[in-house]
C-alpha cells in the first residue's frame, strides 16, 4: 500500500471518529452540533435557544421569536441559567452562569438508528422560584430506554409569575415560555429522531403542578398526548396565586415599597426596578402554603394570549381533556418542613391558624376555631406539637401540601371520564435515606421517585455514586416511567410485574412503589376524607387580578 493511499485511509477513519462523537441536526433556525456524552450511548445537545426573552420594561410579557443563525450553533453550554435568587446554593455550587437571554432547551438523543423515538419533556421543580433545565437530569433514562428527553429553563419569580392582569404585566409569563418551548418541541422533535406525534409532558414538584396546568390550558391542545406528575398539581395553594393583586401588595411591602395602594404606581414600581432587587426578599417557605409568585387565573387582556383564563377545578371538572396519567407523591413529603420544625413547632402551638392553607376561608371564629380543634385532634391526639408527635406535624404538611390536592384532582377527572390515570405512592426507603429525627425512622421525603428516576441522588448527578441497591431501585422505576412513555400504561399487558389497573371512582386502587410491587385500595382514606369534609366547606377559589374602581383600567 503506498503511503498517499495509508495517509487517505487514516484521515477517512478519523474523520469518521470524529462524526461518531458529534451529530449535526439542522433546525427551522439553523444548524446545531450536539457530541456524544463521555459515558457514551447518547448525544447532547445544551443551550439551543427556543426563544427570545424580552427586556426592560417588556420582561413581562410573552417571550419573543427565537434567533436564527446561519453558521454551525455548537450546543455545549450546560450552565445557563434564568435569573433567580440563589435559594438552595445551586448557583454558586454548580458555578451556573445567570443570564437575561435564558430561554434554552436541551436535548438528549440516544445513539440508536431508529429516527421515530418517543419523546419526553420535563418541567423542572423550584417552588416557580430557583431551578433550571438541568436541576435533575434524565441521561440514564436515554442511555437504557431509547427515549428522547428535552429540559429547558423558563422564566422565574417575580418576572415568570407577577399577575397584575395589564397589557404591562398580563401575567404567567414563565408558563407562556412552557408554551413556546412545546411548540418548538413539536416543529423540531422530528430532527433530532423523536416522534412529534409521541410526546409525553412530565414534571417534579413545581414543574408537576406546571405540567398539570398545561394539559389544562387551551394553547397546548396537540402538542402532547400523556401526562406524568411527580408531587404537584394544577390547583394546589401553592402551585396558582388565590389574589394576585394582593400578592403583588404585600410583597412590594416586602420590598419597602410604600404606594402599594395606589395601582399606577404599584406596576411602574415593579416595571422600573430590578430584577436582581425584586427577587431579594422572595422566600420558598411560607406558612399559609401559599406561593405568591406561581401561576395565575389571567384577565383577559386585548390583544395578549391568556395561557389560563378559567380555574383549573372547572376545566377538570368539564373533562375538556383526558389524556394518560401517571401522578403520586412520596409517603412522607411534608418532611420537606423538618428543617423547621423547631421554630415552627412553637409557632403552630401559639396560633395554629396561620398554618391553615390559603384557601380556605371561614365566615366567623367559631367556624375556624372548630376546623382548628379538628386538626388539632386528628394530626397531634389534641396535645401539644413536640418532638413527641412529629410524625403528625409530618403528615399535616404532607396533607396540605401534596396528597389532598393530588387525590382530589385524580378525583374530579376520573369522574368526568378519564379511565387511564396511574395512581401510585412512593415508598421505598434507601438505606441512606433521610433520618426523621426524635424517633430514628427513614422515610421517602418530598419528590423521591423524581430522584429515583433521575440521574444520581441528592449527592450525586451521576448514578456512579450510589450503592447497588439504589442502582437496582432506579432501573426499576425508570422501567416503570420507561413503559408508561412508550405505552400510556406503566405496567403493559402481558408483563410479569403485577396488574397495575387504572384507577375508579373510589380513588382506587393504586400502586405503592416499594418492594416489592403492592396493589392496594384508597390512598390515605381516611386522611383524604378528613380534608375533603373540610375543603367541601370551606374552600376559596383562587381569582384572577381583579383592578377596582380608582385603579388603572388601560387594557
Amino acid at each position: 500500500m503506498s503511503v498517499i493511499l495509508l495517509i487517505i485511509f487514516c484521515l477517512i477513519d478519523v474523520l469518521h471518529c470524529e462524526d461518531r462523537q458529534s451529530r449535526l441536526v439542522h433546525l427551522s433556525q439553523g444548524p446545531v452540533r450536539g457530541y456524544k456524552d463521555a459515558n457514551g450511548g447518547f448525544y447532547a445537545f445544551y443551550g439551543i435557544p427556543y426563544a427570545t426573552t424580552p427586556l426592560g420594561r417588556d420582561r413581562y410579557k410573552a417571550a419573543l421569536p427565537a434567533p436564527e443563525w446561519s453558521e454551525v450553533l455548537e450546543a455545549v453550554d450546560e450552565k445557563i441559567i434564568c435569573p433567580q435568587k440563589d435559594l438552595m446554593g445551586y448557583t454558586s455550587r454548580r458555578n451556573l452562569v445567570i443570564k437575561d437571554d435564558c430561554l434554552i432547551a436541551n436535548v438528549f438523543v440516544p445513539d440508536v438508528a431508529d429516527r421515530k423515538l418517543p419523546v419526553v419533556v420535563y418541567v423542572h421543580g423550584g417552588v416557580y422560584l430557583f431551578g433550571y433545565s438541568n436541576l435533575l437530569t434524565h441521561k440514564s433514562l436515554v442511555r437504557s430506554h431509547k427515549v428522547v428527553v428535552v429540559s429547558f429553563n423558563y422564566r422565574l419569580g417575580v418576572t415568570g409569575f407577577l399577575c397584575l392582569g395589564t397589557k404591562n404585566i398580563p401575567g404567567n409569563a414563565g408558563m407562556k415560555d412552557q408554551v413556546v418551548l412545546l411548540r418548538w418541541v413539536k416543529k423540531n422533535i422530528k430532527s433530532f429522531g423523536g416522534n412529534p406525534d409521541d410526546i409525553t409532558l412530565a414534571g417534579y414538584s413545581a414543574g408537576s403542578s406546571a405540567a398539570d396546568l398545561l394539559m389544562l390550558s387551551p394553547l397546548t391542545d396537540g402538542l402532547f398526548s400523556k401526562l406524568i406528575l411527580e408531587s404537584g398539581v394544577s390547583f394546589s395553594s401553592h402551585g396558582l396565586q388565590m389574589d394576585p393583586i394582593r400578592y403583588a401588595r404585600e410583597y412590594a411591602r416586602l420590598l419597602n415599597n410604600t404606594t402599594t395602594e395606589d395601582f399606577d404606581a404599584l406596576e411602574e414600581f415593579y416595571l422600573s426596578s430590578s430584577e436582581e432587587f425584586l427577587n431579594s426578599e422572595l422566600t420558598i417557605l411560607r406558612e399559609d402554603t401559599a406561593a405568591i409568585m406561581c401561576p395565575c387565573v389571567e384577565r383577559q387582556v386585548s390583544g395578549e394570549e391568556a395561557f389560563l383564563s378559567e380555574h383549573p377545578i372547572a376545566i377538570l371538572k368539564r373533562g375538556a381533556k383526558k389524556l394518560p396519567t401517571l401522578i403520586g407523591y412520596a409517603d412522607k413529603e411534608g418532611m420537606w418542613r423538618l428543617p423547621v420544625f423547631e421554630e415552627w413547632s412553637v409557632k403552630m402551638n401559639e396560633n395554629l391558624s396561620q398554618f391553615l392553607p390559603s384557601d380556605l376561608h371561614f365566615k366567623n371564629e367559631e367556624e375556624r376555631n372548630m376546623v382548628l380543634d379538628e386538626i388539632r385532634q386528628f394530626y397531634f391526639g389534641g396535645s401539644p406539637i413536640t418532638r413527641s408527635n412529629i410524625m403528625g406535624y409530618i403528615d399535616f404538611f404532607t396533607d396540605t401540601l401534596f396528597m389532598y390536592y393530588t387525590l382530589q384532582s385524580v378525583s374530579i377527572q376520573v369522574n368526568a371520564g378519564n379511565e387511564d390515570i396511574y395512581l401510585y405512592a412512593y415508598s421505598f426507603v434507601y438505606p441512606n435515606e433521610q433520618i426523621i429525627p426524635y424517633v430514628n425512622i427513614r422515610a421517602p421525603t418530598h419528590c423521591m421517585q423524581s430522584y429515583a428516576v433521575a440521574d444520581g441522588n441528592y449527592t450525586y448527578t451521576e448514578d456512579e455514586g450510589i450503592t447497588p441497591e439504589h442502582k437496582e431501585i432506579k432501573k426499576f422505576l425508570r422501567g416503570l416511567w420507561y413503559n408508561f412513555i412508550k405505552t400510556g400504561k406503566p405496567i403493559p399487558d402481558g408483563s410479569h410485574l403485577p396488574k397495575w389497573p387504572p384507577v375508579g371512582k373510589s380513588l382506587s386502587p393504586h400502586m405503592v412503589l416499594d418492594e416489592p410491587l403492592q396493589l392496594k385500595k384508597h390512598l390515605m382514606k381516611e386522611r383524604y376524607e378528613f380534608w375533603k369534609g373540610i375543603y367541601d366547606k370551606y374552600y376559596l377559589e383562587a381569582i384572577p387580578p381583579t383592578i377596582t374602581q380608582g385603579q388603572k383600567t388601560e387594557l
